[in-house]
């Protein structure tokens, strides 16, 4: 039996696999599988560092298929008109879904002791629970069920049977701890989050990071900047710049709205300080092409990780909706919310929570 195994679908997801396996003692270290889904990631070059910090006993890349690519799935996503009918789309649709993502699954999820899963509303989440397999939930994002509680919203109408119908009978799956596989889900900040789940445990992030060691933090790095010496002269020729305001993308609306957000903002802030560009992973927009003039980090970087360089400081982070509260290299960060993205698109996108 080997001993774990972490099925991650983000760069962020990654950070905080590094963050768990540095938590344990030294002797346990090493023995972890990683796995890196490229359902909606492009990893690069990160399969290769992963494997050079010697933390993990193996690093695999995992081919998982959205629904689309399967043309199976169409018939049953389809509505009936009813409940009842939808209901029983629904079961065929979670049995089929399992079934037809089964060749594309890299590993033998029995071999493993334990299993944990970020983001298991993606294929993988149905495979373990058709598979009956037990894992460890993982929350998507820093407290992202706070702005974003995506089994309730997915599931309005009937929330209570559909649980049900997942957790006690695996008729359907219901992401996010209620699934029947799933032993628990873990959070950053259970308090934050309106509808706790039983399943949910606390684990904060932060508390992870403060225990980190300077070799730690240096062995993170090793996995994640792909260069850094550019990265450290960077940071180094930013000090005698003065006030700087860094702005961090989010992959909102479609690209040519996107566009237009972050001009907006880097024409509201611009006059604060210089403009430092953060643009997320998950981000196609071309802000090299499209912002020239202004400094950027490398996209693969997730931000938490800027905390690591004591030389690096902003007068201000200003974010969209990304959670922000981990940012430590600023004197102010500012998150621009729901109220501001009203303006570019209907409330209802961005909105969910309130539609529970």
């Amino acid at each position: 039996m080997k001993e774990r195994i972490y099925v991650c679908h983000t760069y962020y997801h990654v950070y905080v696999t590094f963050l768990k396996e540095l938590k344990l003692p030294k002797e346990k270290q090493g023995q972890a599988t990683l796995v890196l889904s490229k359902l909606s990631n492009d990893f690069e070059s990160l399969k290769e560092r992963a494997e050079s910090t010697g933390l993990f006993e193996e690093v695999i890349e995992f081919d998982e298929k959205r629904e689309d690519y399967f043309p199976q799935l169409k018939k049953w996503r389809e509505g009936t008109g009813n409940f009842l009918g939808n209901l029983w789309y629904r079961i065929q649709f979670t049995r089929l879904y399992a079934k037809l993502e089964e060749p594309f699954v890299s590993v033998d999820f029995r071999e493993y002791g334990e299993i944990y899963v970020f983001c298991d509303s993606d294929p993988i989440g149905y495979y373990l629970n058709q598979k009956k397999i037990f894992y460890h939930a993982l929350e998507d994002g820093l407290n992202c069920l706070k702005n974003f509680d995506a089994a309730r919203y997915d599931n309005r109408g009937h929330f209570g049977l559909k649980v049900f119908l997942s957790r006690k009978c695996n008729l359907i799956f219901v992401q996010n701890g209620y699934g029947k596989y799933c032993i628990d889900m873990e959070v950053n900040d259970i308090s934050a989050i309106r509808y706790p789940c039983p399943q949910y445990i606390e684990e904060p992030r932060q508390k992870l990071v403060d225990r980190l060691t300077l070799q730690d933090k240096e062995l993170i790095l090793k996995a994640f900047i792909r260069d850094m010496d550019s990265l450290k002269a960077q940071i180094e020729g930013s000090n005698g710049i003065g006030d700087k305001i860094l702005i961090l993308t989010d992959p909102l609306c479609t690209l040519e709205v996107r566009e237009q957000i972050f001009r907006d903002i880097i024409e509201q802030y611009k006059q604060e300080g210089t403009i430092f560009i953060k643009p997320h992973p998950r981000d196609s927009l071309d802000y090299r092409k499209l912002f020239p003039q202004y400094p950027q980090f490398d996209a693969t970087v997730p931000m938490e990780m800027l905390n690591f360089f004591p030389g690096l400081r902003f007068k201000k982070v200003v974010a969209v909706l990304t959670e922000i509260k981990a940012i430590q290299f600023a004197d102010e960060v500012v998150r621009l919310g729901e109220d501001f993205m009203d303006k570019y698109e209907d409330p209802l996108i961005h909105r969910q929570n309130e539609q529970i």
